[in-house]
């Protein structure tokens, strides 16, 4: 165990909202082992981006971590050669070009179908298109085109409530396992076809690449874990941000700010990746505290992105703000690989189709809206009204 400090939090005040115990922690211990999370936790933006980067130190391989356990060993639970070799082979299907030449349309048609089908009037945007638009995209994207949105929806959201499971339930665990179990029936399902007729699609490329097949299983189950759970939540929390903050909203619609300009500042006021665990892989010290071999640690994204040393008012939501720090979809080598198809999907496609075709969309105020989580955090759900 390290020599951090201990800090003792209040695990469900903690998912209900992190951001006051976060902000006590940069500022009184930004190094903190939190018991009840069994972990040391890295609060502060600056030693989460150099720690982030020194990877004989924090170790992103982690053989008895619970994605490892839960998911397989994917690229994001490897480091150096090993991380890069499958990072390169997923890359013509989530690379800048591909993503513009390619999955964009494709996008835009999935949003397209899935507006035309909502009937004005009250609606849960995150059930009636977040949602649907998400698992659509990821569909496509991954080239599980056999399956139903709400099929990978549900797997996401198993596997990242089995990947953040450090209380140990063994009903989330089952869950977990239960989704793992239905991605490989469709890979399974899909494969002949897929050998016959490769696309540019993960499932695709990573066969053309020759992987084996435990890696190719294991790093399609990575891209739903995070190509769900995170767009979803981002779109949704997007628009909501916007709606309840309407003069930032007229500075998107008249041009002065880009709807990439509000994602990313959505991606840094509420992380949908707030945290990401690490191996201590040798001894290390940072100033005064030291850690041991085989420690786990927490790189606290969304308190990262909260900083005050690096944003002015950080708690607030801000379009006009210099998001250049925000560390949202990471800080090292294993920066999302998916980040460019994300940003397509939402900030391209899903907020501008939103706010064009909905002329008439407004919060409904027979619902409150429920945010939650620390490790993945986002709004449950999105009541609203809504006019085409």
């Amino acid at each position: 165990m390290s020599t951090a400090p201990r800090v003792d939090i209040d695990p469900t005040s903690f998912w209900a909202d992190p951001y006051p115990m976060l902000a006590r922690m940069r500022k009184e211990a930004p190094i903190a082992f939190v018991p009840q999370l069994g972990s040391t936790l890295l609060t502060s933006r600056d030693d989460i981006s150099i720690s982030e980067k020194q990877i004989d130190v924090f170790s992103s391989h982690q053989p008895a971590g619970l994605m490892n356990r839960l998911m397989g060993h994917n690229m994001m639970r490897k480091d150096g050669e090993a991380h890069q070799v499958e990072r390169r082979a997923m890359f013509p299907t989530v690379s800048p070009k591909t993503v513009k030449a390619h999955w964009t349309a494709l996008f835009q048609a999935h949003a397209d179908r899935i507006m035309n089908a909502i009937e004005p009037g009250r609606i849960d945007f995150m059930r009636d298109f977040a949602l649907p638009f998400s698992g659509e995209c990821l569909k496509s994207i991954t080239g599980l085109t056999n399956i139903g949105f709400a099929d990978m929806d549900a797997w996401s959201q198993g596997m990242i409530e089995g990947i953040a499971n450090y209380g140990g339930d063994p009903a989330v665990e089952a869950r977990c396992h239960a989704a793992t179990s239905g991605i490989d029936a469709a890979i399974d399902d899909i494969l002949p076809v897929m050998r016959k007729h490769p696309d540019q699609s993960i499932l695709g490329v990573l066969l053309a690449s020759g992987m084996p097949m435990e890696s190719v299983r294991a790093n399609v189950k990575l891209a739903i874990s995070g190509g769900q759970n995170e767009p979803r939540k981002a779109i949704a929390g997007t628009v909501w941000a916007l709606l309840t903050h309407p003069e930032q909203l007229d500075l998107v619609r008249k041009g002065e700010v880009s709807w990439l300009q509000a994602f990313e500042e959505y991606a840094r006021w509420i992380s949908p990746i707030g945290m990401s665990p690490r191996r201590i892989a040798r001894p290390w010290s940072i100033r005064d505290v030291s850690f041991e071999t085989d420690e786990r640690v927490f790189l606290m994204f969304g308190s990262a992105n909260r900083d005050e040393k690096h944003f002015e008012r950080p708690d607030a939501f801000d379009v006009r703000r210099d998001t250049s720090k925000s560390v949202a979809f990471g800080a090292g080598p294993h920066f999302c690989a998916g980040a460019f198809a994300s940003r397509a999907m939402i900030a391209d496609v899903a907020l501008p189709t939103v706010f064009a075709r909905a002329h008439g969309i407004e919060l409904a105020d027979d619902e409150p809206v429920r945010i939650g989580g620390w490790a993945f955090r986002g709004l449950q759900n999105l009541p609203v009204r809504w006019q085409h």
